[in-house]
């Protein structure tokens, strides 16, 4: 199985994979002397997550202080970070599909995202990357984040 749509040419086409409210945004100052990888949204707790675009799961599981994390092999080089998360819904090796529902928030916020954006709310991670290296995901939504919606 393979994406029936190239990444690349999704730009503006991408739902985002939660409601909420934007916190930080890729290239804000990160608080640490470098700049934000990717995008954090303020959730409200128990809320789904949906993989933004079709792709493999590489990875799925947890990491240091951010809660689980999932790593989609969306193809052409490209990958899907997604963070901050309690519970992964699938399974490593599986092929997801954009929409598919693929993790839960927790109702807190993790030690990392307290740190990185003081939110004490759940807080959604997501990184885009093509060849290893991270990119800007702005262009890619098919609308922007603007409330939390339960």
């Amino acid at each position: 199985m393979a994406p029936a749509i190239a990444f690349a040419s999704l730009r503006g086409q991408l739902p985002i994979p939660v409601n909420g409210a934007k916190l930080k945004e890729f290239g804000a100052p990160d608080g640490n002397g470098g700049s934000e990888k990717g995008l954090s949204i303020a959730t409200s707790g128990g809320a789904q997550i949906t993989a933004p675009a079709d792709g493999w799961v590489v990875y799925a599981g947890p990491f240091r202080s951010y809660g689980q994390l999932l790593i989609l092999n969306a193809g052409g080089g490209y990958h899907v970070l997604l963070a901050g998360m309690e519970r992964i819904s699938v399974d490593l090796g599986q092929f997801v599909l954009a929409g598919e529902p693929v993790a839960v928030m927790g109702t807190a916020s993790h030690i990392a995202a307290i740190l990185a954006t003081g939110s004490s709310q759940p807080v959604f991670y997501v990184e885009f990357r093509k060849d290893g290296i991270p990119i800007d995901p702005s262009p890619w939504w098919a609308q922007q984040v603007e409330k939390v919606r339960g």
